[in-house]
């Protein structure tokens, strides 16, 4: 049995790839976030979302273009695209205020932890809506 032909497995490096690519996104997420939370004494919770704003264009670029490899035109995908991302901001923001200011965390593993459990929702909601071939 070919295991690389089977459905899951598949989906699995579709995820993977759509992760490495948001790493990039994740990699300014982070420096905004750092400059401006460390090194210009900006609220942790504003920091990461100018942060996450950065990252959602690198990410948009990528995706599209990279991981979905869409012809859908960009005057239909960037909106959904953003969509999904702002729902992610508010959750983001969310579990930052939470983790931060609720829990007392410190503001980088708390933005691990948010990010994390936020991938899945960006590839759902771009696999399953954004990217999708349009139906003729």
């Amino acid at each position: 049995m070919d295991l690389a032909a089977t459905p899951l497995i598949a989906r699995l490096r579709h995820f993977l790839l759509f992760a490495a690519l948001g790493a990039l996104g994740t990699l300014a997420q982070y420096a905004v976030l750092v400059a401006l939370a460390s090194g210009a004494g900006i609220d942790p919770v504003v920091a990461s979302t100018a942060g996450f704003l950065t990252g959602g264009v690198v990410n948009y670029l990528l995706s599209r273009r990279i991981a979905f490899r869409s012809d859908r035109p960009h005057s239909e995908a960037a909106p959904r695209f953003f969509l999904v991302a702002g729902c992610g901001l508010v959750l983001n923001a969310l579990m930052m205020a939470g983790f931060t200011r609720g829990l007392g965390l410190p503001y980088l593993p708390s933005q691990l932890m948010a990010t994390g459990l936020l991938v899945v929702w960006h590839y759902a909601g771009n696999l399953l809506w954004t990217f999708r071939p349009a139906r003729p």
